[in-house]
């Protein structure tokens, strides 16, 4: 991928994150805790998908996305091991 287009792609999703946490608060503050979850959830994975992009990966599926982001960054110690927890609890609190 060009250094553009990469660039791009990490601005892109990463700006989608900071929307959805932004939606999250709101709907935390409406007391809408399920939907704040979702887009919690949703948030999550549009910054799993740009860390993703740096090693140029990206999958469609969840769980694709969520294997990767754990071999590349938590198995590999670049992020702690209780984030894998979390993502898990984020997952199932979205379905």
């Amino acid at each position: 991928m060009q250094p553009d287009a990469m660039a791009d792609l990490l601005k892109l999703r990463l700006e989608s994150a900071g929307t959805l946490l932004v939606s999250a608060r709101l709907l935390i503050d409406a007391d809408d805790y399920k939907s704040a979850a979702n887009r919690s959830y949703y948030a999550v994975f549009a910054a799993m998908r740009a860390c993703l992009a740096l090693r140029e990966i990206d999958h469609k599926k969840h769980s694709g996305v969520m294997s990767d982001f754990r071999l590349h960054f938590i198995k590999t110690g670049k992020l702690k091991t209780e984030l894998s927890d979390i993502l898990s609890e984020l997952f199932e609190v979205r379905t």
